[in-house]
């Protein structure tokens, strides 16, 4: 077997071992139940998604908090909040053996004006291969992210034992009311409880 051959055939199968192990991965990482949210929280100093506006990002993990100061708002009067998730393509596939092939053996003729076409579409294959999935919005039924609105640092002992800490934003929320004033921290993440305190 010739030495170019070789290569040939060694890059062929590196890619199709590549491919197989991405989709693999891909395929597994979309059936995971804890698959991560991104979430986008964009907080506005007036009711109605008006005023000054600062945005916050939580990528997973553990609840991100934030103290209000932190937004350099003076208050909160609304939220909007967008939720992502990483979705693979369970339909792609590996680059095709035969286009594959022609490309890596081809002998380019600058005469021929369709000289490289098989190339072109090889690399445009293998670019799909590595870029298998998007980012799809979450429908807020489905959402399991949100802000948890606090009027202490999470862990800190209750001031009284009635005291209602804590309310949950799980939607796109135009008018706080009373939370405007009462908000210090901010929590984004995931929470066990989702029914909101008033």
């Amino acid at each position: 077997m010739k030495r170019r051959t070789g290569r040939i055939l060694l890059a062929g199968l590196g890619l199709a071992a590549a491919g197989g192990a991405v989709t693999g991965a891909g395929l597994l990482h979309n059936r995971r139940p804890d698959r991560r949210e991104h979430l986008h929280v964009t907080l506005f100093s007036e009711p109605g998604y008006r005023g000054r506006n600062q945005t916050l990002t939580w990528t997973g993990g553990e609840p991100l908090v934030v103290p209000l100061n932190r937004t350099r708002l003076p208050h909160i009067g609304s939220i909007r909040l967008e939720r992502l998730v990483y979705r693979f393509r369970p339909e792609v596939r590996p680059p095709n053996g035969y286009i594959l092939w022609h490309a890596l053996t081809e002998r380019l003729d600058r005469t021929d004006p369709e000289a490289g076409v098989f190339g072109f579409i090889a690399v445009n294959q293998i670019a799909r291969m590595f870029s298998m999935g998007l980012w799809e919005s979450v429908p807020d039924p489905q959402a399991r992210s949100g802000v948890r609105l606090r009027t202490e640092r999470p862990g800190t002992p209750p001031l009284t034992p009635d005291a209602h800490r804590w309310h949950d934003v799980l939607a796109n929320t135009p008018d706080l009311g009373p939370w405007s004033t009462r908000t210090r921290y901010l929590e984004l993440g995931y929470h066990r409880s989702h029914i909101p305190r008033d």
